[in-house]
C-alpha cells in the first residue's frame, strides 16, 4: 500500500462531500436504475432513501390491506386494472415510484388509497413542426417546416424525469430546426436535406434520450423562399440555359460548317457526285411536295449566259466611252 498524499487526501474528502450532497448518484439508486433501466436526472441534497420503510408508511399500507380485505367483493373493482398491449403503466406508491418497473401489458393489482399510476403510450407518434423563419448562413430568410417521428422507449423516465414529453419533443425540435438551418448556405438547404435530417436526427436523439423517448426519424417537408428570390433564382436558371443553348447551338453550326467543308471537297474531286447529289435532291422534292413542277437547268448553261451578258456589257461600256472621248 502506497502512503495516500495531500491531493489524494483532499480528492477524496471531495467525492465524500458529493456523494452527500447529490442523492443521484448513490448506491441503492445505481442498483434501482441497473433494476429498472431507469436514471432519475432530478433529485435534491434533502432526498432520503430510508422514508421509503418509516413508520407511517407501513402504517397506512397495513391500514389500506384492511380497508380492502374488509370491503372484498366490492373492493376487487377498484385495485384490479387493464392496460393495453401498447401501453404501460407507471405506478406510484404513497408518492414514491414503486419497485419492478413499468406495469403490463395486461392485468395488474393497485391499493387505491395509497396507489396512483399514470398510462404511457409506447405507438410510434408524429407531430409537424411549425414552419420556422430562419436566416440561413447566406442572409437569405426561408420558411422551413419538418416533421418528427418519435415513440416512448423508457417509460419510468418519460414519467419521472419530464413534466410533458410530448410538448418538450415538440419545442426541441422546432429549437434545433432553427439552430441547424441557421449554420447551412441556401443552396445546402436545397439540396442536402438528407444530411440536415440526419443532423436534426442525431441532436434529438442525443437530447430526449434522458426523457425516455426515442426518435425514429426526422425529414424536412417544405423550403419556401420569398417571392422576390423566387423571381430572381428563376431569372438566374433562365439566363443560365439560354447560355448553354447558344453555346450547344455554335458548337452545332462549327460541326455542320466542318462537314459541309469535308463534303464538298469530295464533290469536287468528282464532277460526277454533283450530279447524282442533284438528281437525289430532286427526288426529294417529288416525294414530299407532288404537286411542285421542277424544269432542271444545267448550271454550265447559266454560266454561259452569265459570261456572255459580262461581255456584252464591257463592250457597250467601251462603246460608250470612245464616243464620249
Amino acid at each position: 500500500m502506497y502512503p495516500m498524499t495531500v491531493d489524494h487526501k483532499s480528492l477524496t474528502l471531495d467525492e465524500e462531500g458529493m456523494g452527500k450532497r447529490n442523492s443521484v448518484e448513490s448506491v441503492s439508486q445505481a442498483r434501482s436504475m441497473a433494476a429498472n433501466g431507469f436514471k432519475k436526472n432530478y433529485g435534491t441534497a434533502y432526498d432520503e432513501d430510508n422514508e421509503d420503510n418509516s413508520c407511517c408508511s407501513v402504517i397506512i399500507t397495513l391500514f389500506s390491506y384492511i380497508l380492502v380485505f374488509l370491503t372484498l367483493p366490492l373492493s376487487i373493482w377498484g385495485c384490479i386494472k387493464v392496460v393495453q398491449e401498447y401501453e404501460r403503466a407507471v405506478i406510484f406508491r404513497l408518492g414514491r415510484l414503486k419497485s419492478g418497473g413499468a406495469k403490463g401489458p395486461g392485468l395488474f393489482f393497485i391499493i387505491p388509497c395509497i396507489d396512483t399510476y399514470r398510462c404511457v403510450d409506447l405507438r410510434t407518434g408524429a407531430f409537424d413542426v411549425p414552419p420556422q423563419e430562419i436566416l440561413t448562413r447566406d442572409s437569405v430568410t426561408v420558411n422551413v417546416d419538418a416533421v418528427v417521428y418519435y415513440q416512448v422507449s423508457n417509460p419510468l423516465a418519460a414519467i419521472c424525469n419530464n413534466d410533458d414529453y410530448n410538448r418538450s419533443t415538440r419545442l426541441l425540435a422546432a429549437t434545433t430546426l432553427r439552430n441547424v438551418l441557421g449554420t447551412r448556405n441556401l443552396s445546402e438547404i436545397l439540396s442536402d436535406r438528407e444530411s440536415i435530417a440526419d443532423s436534426m436526427h442525431q441532436t434529438l436523439e442525443t437530447a430526449t434520450d434522458p426523457w425516455g423517448v426515442h426518435v425514429d426519424r426526422v425529414e424536412i417537408k417544405d423550403v419556401r423562399l420569398p417571392l422576390q428570390m423566387q423571381r430572381a433564382m428563376a431569372a438566374e436558371a433562365e439566363a443560365t440555359r439560354d447560355a448553354r443553348a447558344k453555346v450547344i447551338a455554335s458548337e452545332g453550326e462549327q460541326k455542320s460548317s466542318k462537314a459541309l467543308k469535308e463534303a464538298a471537297d469530295i464533290i469536287a474531286s468528282s464532277p460526277a457526285a454533283l450530279q447524282l447529289r442533284y438528281l437525289q435532291t430532286l427526288h426529294s422534292i417529288s416525294a414530299e411536295k407532288n404537286s411542285t413542277v421542277i424544269f432542271p437547268l444545267p448550271m454550265e448553261l447559266v454560266g454561259a449566259f452569265a459570261e456572255g451578258t459580262e461581255s456584252f456589257l464591257r463592250r457597250r461600256k467601251k462603246t460608250t466611252d470612245e464616243e464620249d472621248f
